[in-house]
């Protein structure tokens, strides 16, 4: 048998490099008037190497490790996250934090449970088959012979990964990208040319602009296996625009007539990845104390009132739980307050209404406030319970691998 000799890798060495030729990061107020310019110089590194560097803990507090979690996809339909929630609380499962996100009548979910009764995981084996086998008879229903769907047991992993890059993970692993085309009604286009004289292929997307949208694109190209070169990112107004220089680890830059239908996919799975986070409908903000049940009971609220949600993310910070619902009415526009209200008096905590339509936003509340005082309050910043949330839960613990039966 031929031996063969393995690369030395010392990772202190690899550190003692770094903290020779550390990263520069220069701020520049002068150069534009309206922005703050920000270089950052420093040895090009593998994504999953750049990731676990600059998350550190990738879990709020309230979020342990330990805590069993689900991965769910599957088709969509109204009241789905309402059976889901009721059925954890039958088997005496207390959420304690869940993420959902909704696209092409495709559902990703991610939930964090814990006994009921002890206040701990659910360490025993059996209830948590069982527990997995009543989440599958729920996404299972109403299901045709033969659609995708997924209910899988997670379990802590040694790497971490973001929360929301493990949801566009999912989702693009159920294919949810199929129904997109490179060129939609709301602006978004992705073109994909090739550089001959470097030998890169050349993405270019222009979209409306957006928070977090630089990091939905990248990671769309760092789980296809795309190396970016260069980048070019700019904005005009409300539209962005974004240019990369990219080849794939293989080699490939998908210049020849053969990867025509990879370009293609190339295209779609990146219109995927900024159309997931444009949720549709109302955004609700809650925040109530915790209690057991919570999401059961204010899903089901949703659902008895023929609210349907399209996205949702939920958590705890100290006594209280702090939650975010895009809710939608049954033809999919959204809901109107009066429903709202209904549901506010049902679950009897104040309910924060952000009306969002492609990128408009405004606040009111489902209180006596007058329109002049809304649109005075609309000019300026203002603290929103999605905010908080999401300084909490965004980095929600992707720190779980399927569990291979």
């Amino acid at each position: 048998m031929e031996i063969v000799p393995m690369p030395y890798f010392d990772a202190e060495f690899e550190k003692l490099i770094e903290r020779i030729y550390p990263p520069k990061v220069c701020i520049d107020n002068n150069t534009c008037q309206d922005c703050t310019l920000v270089k950052v110089m420093c040895a090009s590194r593998r994504a999953k190497d750049l990731e676990t560097r600059f998350e550190g803990e990738v879990r709020p507090l309230h979020v342990s490790t330990k805590h069993t979690a689900f991965e769910i996809t599957g088709t969509d339909r109204p009241g789905l996250l309402s059976e889901i929630s009721a059925v954890l609380n039958e088997l005496e499962c207390h959420v304690a934090a869940a993420v959902a996100w909704t696209h092409n009548a495709r559902v990703a979910c991610i939930i964090y449970i814990e006994d009921k009764c002890k206040g701990r995981p659910v360490t025993d084996l059996n209830t948590a088959a069982q527990v997995q086998a009543q989440l599958e008879n729920v996404v299972e229903a109403h299901h045709r012979e033969g659609e995708r769907r997924s209910v899988r047991l997670a379990s802590p992993a040694a790497s971490q990964t973001h929360t929301e890059r493990r949801l566009h993970q999912m989702m693009s692993a159920d294919r949810d990208y199929e129904e997109c085309c490179t060129s939609t009604s709301d602006g978004t286009l992705v073109t994909i040319d090739h550089c001959k004289e470097r030998g890169y292929a050349v993405v270019n997307v222009r979209s409306r602009d957006r928070p977090k949208l630089l990091f939905d694109t990248v990671c769309a190209l760092t789980d296809m296996q795309y190396v970016v070169f260069h980048a070019s990112v700019s904005s005009e107004g409300s539209i962005a625009n974004q240019e990369y220089y990219i080849r794939h680890m293989s080699g490939c830059t998908l210049d020849s007539e053969s990867e025509r239908r990879v370009r293609r996919r190339v295209a779609q799975c990146l219109t995927a990845a900024i159309e997931r986070r444009v949720s549709h409908g109302l955004r609700l903000d809650i925040c109530m104390r915790n209690r057991l049940g919570l999401l059961s009971d204010v899903t089901r609220a949703f659902r008895e009132n023929g609210l349907s949600v399209s996205r949702a993310e939920i958590g705890t910070r100290y006594e209280k739980a702090i939650g975010s619902f895009y809710v939608t009415d049954s033809s999919g526009q959204d809901a109107n307050l009066e429903t709202v209200e209904m549901v506010r008096k049902e679950i009897g905590v104040p309910v924060l209404v952000v009306g969002k339509s492609l990128g408009r936003t405004s606040e009111t509340s489902t209180s006596s406030t007058s329109r002049s005082e809304s649109s005075d309050l609309e000019d300026r910043p203002r603290f929103s319970l999605g905010t908080l949330l999401w300084s909490q839960l965004e980095r929600l613990s992707g720190n779980f691998r399927p569990i291979k039966s």
